[in-house]
């Protein structure tokens, strides 16, 4: 996924309220225990939170003593692992044994460690699993899937969103474009006036998947067994097309196919119209150029819709795991209010619906993201998916450079991708 973090004021009240209201007597988890208490045991988390970082600060000062207040005979044992080390860490911990009792995984590991047997099924696992999904956006849910079972829950989301500055467009004539079509019809203007429509920084899943999805195309069948039929059925086909030609004709720059990561300059000076981007793009923007006046809307419409691509983390629980109760009881803590808007505070976009108005009321700009989320779909989960990424991605870059066919190379595609996802279907 992309994972960014926004950098938002940490709330000391809400730091102070939650040790209050969970911690009567200031009890910690490292006290003696009264007579007949359960057995103290000790939980390890791994995370991949900046070290340092208002995050795992928050994790550490607030939500984890919380947690330890309320159950003083479980401590839990934070671990931060850097994010391109998490992974590896994992899978060679597998071959190891040692493994921690929670992880929290990015949404596109989930199906490799399910796959691996790292996992233990939460929908069997924890008795009160299905009153935590259903509190959940159905698109963070749908991430911890794997066949038959969820392997964990949504801790922290986010989703992309269009982006544009209403002063620009004002100068330019223009209204802000609410379909692809619109955008398209409004591209030669731009280029008249020195301006792409729109830019992006790649072709992978995260980037084309909002078109794909809106044009009424996929990757993948619903069961995520094959490519042919889906990956170059005339809806996603018709898809790349719409970007292919808006690339030829220099209505978006080369950014798409250099795997530019950042489109910050070139839309903060008026080059670029519109660019998709997470609400993380708020601070970075705001703090590097104070005086552009950005603002986000729903991704444009096509056939099937304004859709987009949900991002974020999940926890989970290995199967090695000596102490599922007490890891289940952390897991619900974590997916309480009081911990999902600890989170809040300092960037991360909470998973509970319920809390929606809530973060609208915490920064304007989150209501379009909040809505967005309603409609945002995930990757297509299965252990190939990096694989087929990277297939994706390189095959796109080749055709927009070297010029091509876009259903012949779609065909080509879909059959490279019933390859991979026969590894782990047959």
């Amino acid at each position: 996924m992309k994972r960014h973090s926004l950098i938002l004021i940490a709330s000391a009240a809400l730091a102070t309220g939650l040790l209050a209201a969970c911690s009567p007597g200031g009890t910690t988890g490292t006290g003696t225990q009264p007579p007949g208490s359960p057995a103290p045991v000790t939980i390890t988390f791994w995370d991949a939170y900046s070290e340092g970082g208002q995050e795992v600060n928050t994790l550490e000062k607030t939500i984890i003593p919380a947690f330890e207040a309320a159950n003083p005979n479980i401590t839990v044992q934070d671990v931060t692992v850097p994010y391109d080390d998490l992974h590896q860490k994992l899978i060679t911990g597998t071959a190891g044994g040692q493994l921690p009792d929670l992880v929290r995984s990015d949404i596109i590991w989930v199906p490799e460690l399910a796959n691996l047997g790292v996992l233990a099924p939460l929908d069997t696992t924890m008795s009160n699993f299905q009153d935590l999904s259903s509190q959940v956006f159905p698109g963070t849910l749908s991430t911890n899937k794997w066949k038959d079972h969820y392997y964990g829950l949504p801790l922290d989301t986010n989703t992309l969103a269009l982006l544009y500055s209403p002063k620009n467009f004002s100068s330019w004539g223009l209204t802000v474009p609410t379909t692809w079509d619109e955008l398209k019809a409004d591209a030669p203007a731009l280029k008249a006036k020195g301006v792409y429509a729109y830019s992006d920084t790649g072709l992978s899943g995260w980037n084309i998947l909002p078109v794909i999805w809106s044009f009424g195309g996929s990757i993948t069948d619903s069961n995520v067994t094959k490519a042919t039929g889906y990956l170059n059925s005339p809806q996603t086909v018709a898809a790349i097309q719409y970007l292919y030609d808006m690339y030829q004709a220099g209505y978006i720059p080369k950014n798409l196919t250099t795997a530019n990561d950042d489109n910050s300059p070139g839309f903060a000076t008026g080059q670029f119209a519109t660019i998709p981007g997470g609400p993380w793009m708020f601070s970075i923007l705001n703090g590097q150029y104070p005086n552009f006046d950005l603002t986000a809307t729903a991704m444009p419409s096509g056939p099937g819709g304004s859709v987009s691509v949900v991002g974020g983390e999940d926890v989970v629980m290995t199967a090695s795991s000596q102490h599922k109760d007490a890891a289940a009881k952390f897991i619900t803590y974590l997916l309480s209010t009081d911990s999902q808007m600890a989170m809040a505070q300092v960037g991360q976009m909470p998973v509970l619906s319920s809390l929606s108005s809530q973060m609208a009321q915490l920064q304007p700009y989150y209501a379009t993201f909040v809505q967005q989320l309603t409609t945002a779909q995930a990757r297509p989960a299965t252990p190939a998916w990096n694989e087929i990424d990277t297939a994706l991605s390189t095959t796109l870059q080749n055709l927009f450079i070297k010029g091509g066919n876009v259903q012949q190379t779609m065909d080509t595609l879909a059959g490279q991708v019933d390859q991979l996802l026969a590894k782990y279907t047959s």
